[in-house]
C-alpha cells in the first residue's frame, strides 16, 4: 500500500511584486509588475505533493477570506479536510519582492496561521507508510505535537526549518529527514545526524548523505518557492516508495521547473 503524505504547515495569500533591483533603506521604487497568489510554505508544499502523485492532505487555517484557498486547493487534488476556517482572522500573508535576477525577500504575516492547534491532529489517523512533513511557519507547540504524532505512528517525519528559529531542537531530533538549504545548515544543531540532512544547492542540485542530484542548467525567472516545491515532491516521492536517489532527483528536477515561471502556484479557482 503506497503511503500518504500530511503537510502540516501555513496557507498565505502572497503579493508578488517584481522589481527591477532590491530597494535600499529608505528607498521608493515602482514594481514592474504585481501580482497575488496562493503561497504559505505548507500550501506550496501541499500543492507539490500532490502534483507529484501522492495523496496529500494539508492541515492548516485559513482566515474568513479563505474561501477561493480552499477551492483552490480542492482543484490541485488536496484534501483541504484538515483546514481550520479561523473566524474573525484574515488568511496569512506574504509580501515578496522578486529582482530581475529571480532572487527575493518575503515579510510574512501570520494571520490565521496562528489558529492552527494540535487539536486538529486529531481527526487523522495516520499509517506507518504515511510521510508527515513540517516548516516552521507555525507556532511552537503546534510542531512540536505534530513531530510527536508523526513518531508515535511511526510515519516519516520530514522536517523543513524555515524560517529559522531556535528552540525547536526537540523537533528536529525526532526527525527522519531535515531539509536545508546552505544557510540554514549552518544554524542545525550538532546532534542532528549527517545522514538525516538534505542540503539543497540551488543550481548545484541538492545531497542527501552520500546521495547527490544534479540540476538542469536553466535561467530562474523566481526562485520563490522553490525549495516548497523541492520538499512537496520529494515527500511525495518518498511516500509513494521510491528509492532515495531517484526521490531526490524528482524533487530537484521540480523545484528547477519552478523557478521557470513566477511565483511558488497559480490560481486554480
Amino acid at each position: 500500500m503506497s503511503g500518504r503524505v500530511f503537510v502540516v504547515g501555513s496557507l498565505n495569500i502572497d503579493t508578488v511584486h517584481t522589481v527591477p533591483a532590491h530597494p535600499r533603506v529608505g528607498e521608493t521604487i515602482h514594481a514592474v509588475t504585481t501580482t497575488t497568489m496562493p503561497g504559505g510554505k505548507g500550501g506550496n508544499q501541499a500543492v507539490a505533493a500532490a502534483a507529484a502523485g501522492a495523496p496529500t492532505t494539508m492541515v492548516g487555517a485559513v482566515g474568513d477570506d479563505g474561501g477561493r484557498y480552499l477551492e483552490h486547493l480542492g482543484r490541485a487534488g488536496v484534501d483541504s479536510s484538515g483546514v481550520r476556517r479561523a473566524a474573525g482572522l484574515a488568511t496569512g500573508a506574504a509580501t515578496v519582492i522578486v529582482n530581475v535576477e529571480g532572487d527575493n525577500s518575503i515579510i510574512v504575516t501570520y494571520g490565521a496561521n496562528s489558529a492552527v492547534s494540535a487539536d486538529q491532529l486529531a481527526a487523522i489517523t495516520l499509517r506507518p507508510d504515511d510521510v508527515v512533513s513540517l516548516q516552521f511557519e507555525l507556532r511552537d507547540d503546534v510542531l512540536r505535537a505534530a513531530a510527536t504524532w508523526a513518531k508515535e505512528a511511526g510515519a516519516t517525519l520530514i522536517v523543513n526549518p524555515s524560517p529559522w528559529r531556535a528552540g525547536l531542537d526537540a523537533v528536529l531530533a525526532l526527525a527522519d529527514l531535515v531539509l536545508v538549504n546552505e544557510l540554514e545548515a549552518t544554524d542545525l544543531p550538532a546532534a542532528v545526524p549527517t545522514d538525516r540532512i538534505c542540503l539543497t544547492l540551488g543550481g548545484d542540485g541538492a545531497r542527501w548523505g552520500e546521495l547527490c542530484a544534479s540540476a538542469p542548467a536553466i535561467t530562474p525567472v523566481d526562485t520563490t518557492g522553490a525549495g516548497d516545491a523541492f520538499a512537496g515532491t520529494l515527500s511525495a516521492r518518498l511516500a509513494l516508495g521510491s528509492p532515495h536517489a531517484q526521490a531526490l532527483q524528482e524533487a530537484v528536477a521540480a523545484a528547477s521547473e519552478l523557478c521557470l515561471r513566477h511565483g511558488a502556484q497559480q490560481w486554480r479557482s
